[in-house]
């Protein structure tokens, strides 16, 4: 078992902001929170770009939203309207083909798109981000909390899976703050590290004003090899 290991634990969010790949690159194991219960307007199956009238958001239309309001888990969301990828990828053809290094990545996304026949959305999310992942050079090994036993208590819950896992330390989101227990990690000797959103550096965005809170397929279209060295964790 590795001595020292860093892990992170967050719901599976459709190609994420900058600041969700910092925290993946920030850890060794990055947990996808996968069986707990999917919420609607959030950030599960739909995120930001940029385009000329100023952001627009972009949704993959899901199943069962009679049952988004009960217990309907992330894991068990299924999409339903197989035509939204190649919607989406039309979207990104639109407003990012005059980015700098559209043309560089412009395969890569292109056969993402066009070759998505996953059914459930964590199937989806968990296949761009390793993609994402591979094109930054982020190689924190990708799991999921169904791997893994759960008990029914947040923090518990938490704490349950980096013990299993072996992590010694757990970096979390700031917005965890307002519900987590530091104390239940410390007794099982895990150290809780708190991630740092502020202050990233602004880069060459197409459509002024500048926005940090867009997909990071807005970066990488736009800064391309460089785009890590918009982000704090390289």
């Amino acid at each position: 078992m590795q001595k020292n290991k860093r892990v992170a634990i967050l719901q599976s969010n459709y190609i994420p902001w900058k600041g969700y790949f910092d925290l993946i690159n920030l850890v060794d194991e990055f947990i996808l929170f996968d069986d707990v219960q999917y919420t609607k307007n959030d950030w599960r199956n739909r995120n930001k770009i940029k385009t000329p009238q100023g952001t627009k958001w972009i949704n993959i239309p899901v199943k069962n939203k009679g049952r988004i309001s009960t217990a309907l888990k992330i894991k068990d969301v299924e999409i339903a309207d197989k035509k939204w990828a190649k919607k989406h990828w039309s979207t990104f053809e639109t407003y990012y083909a005059k980015a700098q290094f559209f043309k560089d990545y412009k395969d890569i996304f292109k056969e993402l798109y066009l070759n998505t026949e996953e059914e459930y959305l964590s199937e989806i999310n968990y296949k761009f981000i390793k993609t994402i992942n591979n094109i930054l050079g982020i190689t924190a090994k990708i799991s999921f909390s169904s791997d893994y036993k759960l008990l029914d208590e947040k923090t518990e819950r938490l704490v349950s899976i980096c013990k299993e896992a072996g992590a010694s330390e757990y970096i979390s989101g700031p917005a965890a703050k307002a519900y987590l227990d530091e104390n239940l990690f410390e007794s099982e000797k895990i150290n809780v590290k708190w991630m740092d959103y502020s202050e990233y550096p602004e880069y060459n965005q197409l459509y002024p004003p500048f926005d940090h809170y867009v997909s990071i397929i807005d970066l990488i279209f736009n800064e391309g090899p460089k785009s890590t060295e918009f982000m704090k964790s390289f």
